[in-house]
């Protein structure tokens, strides 16, 4: 009787915290405590999966720690506890993310469950009608990263579109942001909107994907400013400014804690002639191309598991090596500058990509007409300071 009626009491408080307007308070952080992410909560969710039919987006970080025996993939975990898991929605790298970045992955079936995989990538970025028809509630366990280039934020929105359509309610696992105590970066300019930018949001949002989640409705960026019937299951004892190191890669070129810190400042490099490491052990911790100076450090690109044809293959490429540098608490633009500064033909350095990542074109004619990285940030001040204020409404955590 004891348990139920805290069980009770919990799944009030719940329903009260995360209803999809208002802000709810965060009473439940203890740095003594170790993170619980809200797919290990199951006591508090599995009873609302109870005789529901369930379509779940989520890929290889969707798991769950199971005492001292490891750890569980979510749609394993479901389907254990007798939950009617109908369909696995994919997003950019598949269910298994072993796909390349970008590269096509089409519809099939897990071998390990048998279940139906709709893949959200490609031409099929959102769930059409008949592929969530008879669909109760659709669960969401994606790892991100924070930038807003990083591709499950923008699958977030488009899952979030299309539960809305058609009646569905949305329940998201949430999960720390790893670089979640970043704010900063150029804003997203609408003319520039795609898939690697959904959202006029800084260039790291510094928010979990919950929180994210809650702008994407209070803001109304759904389409026609539909809003989605929004279930976040927040995480226990997380507070933004923790460390937290991911207990698996996000994504095949993602594959340390260096790396993901790192992410959103090299990334931009993907819009320019230089390579980012992809083909190498080091990706996202290295730059370089056969167009910078030849220094003491150099790496050539061969195909490998998460890039089957890198940038520069098999070509020696110099550049700098970043994997012992200090945690960065900022985007960095030193090794971008330094990069297009000292690059043999600057007239080929940039790519039409550049202008997607960064959101604007201000960045590239910033560095264009050579202003330094202090004059670069002073021009982003004012949209971030009207950012924070907005996010402040939609935040979990402390």
């Amino acid at each position: 009787m004891k348990y139920f009626i805290n069980s009770f009491l919990l799944l009030v408080c719940y329903l009260f915290a995360s209803a999809s307007c208002g802000t709810p308070k965060n009473n439940f952080s203890n740095s003594k405590d170790p993170i619980i992410t809200g797919a290990e909560r199951s006591d508090f969710y599995l009873p609302l999966l109870k005789d529901k039919k369930v379509g779940i987006v989520t890929n290889q970080t969707g798991i769950i720690r199971v005492s001292n025996e490891g750890t569980i993939s979510i749609v394993d975990y479901l389907i254990s506890n007798k939950i009617a898991v109908q369909k696995i929605f994919a997003p950019e790298h598949g269910f298994r993310g072993t796909a390349d970045a970008g590269e096509h992955i089409i519809d099939g079936k897990d071998a390990q469950t048998g279940l139906p995989i709709i893949s959200l990538y490609g031409n099929n970025k959102k769930p059409k009608p008949e592929q969530v028809a008879g669909i109760d509630i659709m669960v969401f366990d994606l790892q991100d990263v924070g930038a807003r280039f990083y591709t499950y934020i923008s699958t977030l929105h488009y899952i979030m579109e299309a539960c809305a359509e058609n009646n569905i309610t949305l329940m998201l696992l949430d999960r720390p942001n790893p670089n979640g105590a970043i704010v900063d970066g150029p804003m997203l300019e609408k003319e520039y909107t795609s898939f690697v930018g959904m959202h006029p949001i800084p260039l790291l949002h510094g928010m979990t994907i919950g929180e994210y989640a809650r702008m994407i409705n209070g803001e109304k960026w759904l389409k026609g400013g539909i809003q989605c019937d929004l279930k976040v299951i927040h995480c226990l004892n997380y507070q933004r400014e923790m460390v937290y190191d991911l207990p698996v890669k996000p994504s095949p070129n993602l594959p340390n804690s260096q790396a993901v810190n790192l992410y959103a400042s090299l990334c931009l490099f993907e819009g320019t002639n230089v390579s980012v490491g992809r083909g190498t052990e080091k990706q996202f911790q290295i730059y370089g191309s056969p167009y910078l100076p030849k220094s003491g450090f150099s790496f050539t690109p061969i195909p490998n598991f998460g890039a089957k044809e890198p940038v520069y293959k098999e070509q020696l490429c110099y550049g700098e090596d970043l994997t012992q540098v200090e945690k960065v608490k900022q985007l960095e633009l030193k090794w971008l500058l330094k990069a297009y500064n000292s690059t043999s033909d600057k007239s080929k350095f940039f790519t039409d990509f550049f202008t997607k990542l960064a959101g604007t074109k201000k960045l590239q004619q910033q560095i264009e007409s050579g202003l330094s990285e202090t004059e670069i940030r002073k021009s982003w001040e004012k949209e971030l300071l009207d950012y924070k204020e907005m996010r402040k409404q939609y935040l979990i955590y402390n």
